[in-house]
């Protein structure tokens, strides 16, 4: 007989800045080591130099796009939660009034 799954751990929020900005910072170390080498890198492997402008340009990118998606998110959460929490509350209108009683006119 298996044993029941445990629920899963909680999600430890981290600052996803830190990560973005070392990984782009590891591709201007590789690309500054290509730069360097010179004539001594292969024509072949000059692509590389490419791959490191990639890298650089979508850390940079991701740095200041992952504080904007998370904030997004967050946004839309709190907005979800106020409908939740306004339907909610209009059940509990419905289900304390009595049969057949129309809401009262607050515009009034």
């Amino acid at each position: 007989m298996r044993k029941p799954r445990q629920p899963d751990p909680e999600v430890l929020e981290s600052d996803y800045r830190v990560p973005t900005a070392l990984g782009a910072a590891a591709w201007a170390v590789a690309l500054v080591v290509l730069l360097a080498m010179g004539d001594r890198l292969a024509e072949s492997d000059r692509w590389w130099i490419w791959v490191c402008v990639t890298g650089i340009v979508l850390g940079v990118f991701a740095f200041f796009y992952i504080p904007r998606l998370l904030r997004k998110r967050s946004d839309a959460e709190d907005r979800h939660a106020a409908k939740r929490a306004a339907a909610a509350e209009e059940q509990e209108d419905q289900e304390e009034r009595p049969p057949g009683e129309q809401p009262a006119d607050e515009s009034a």
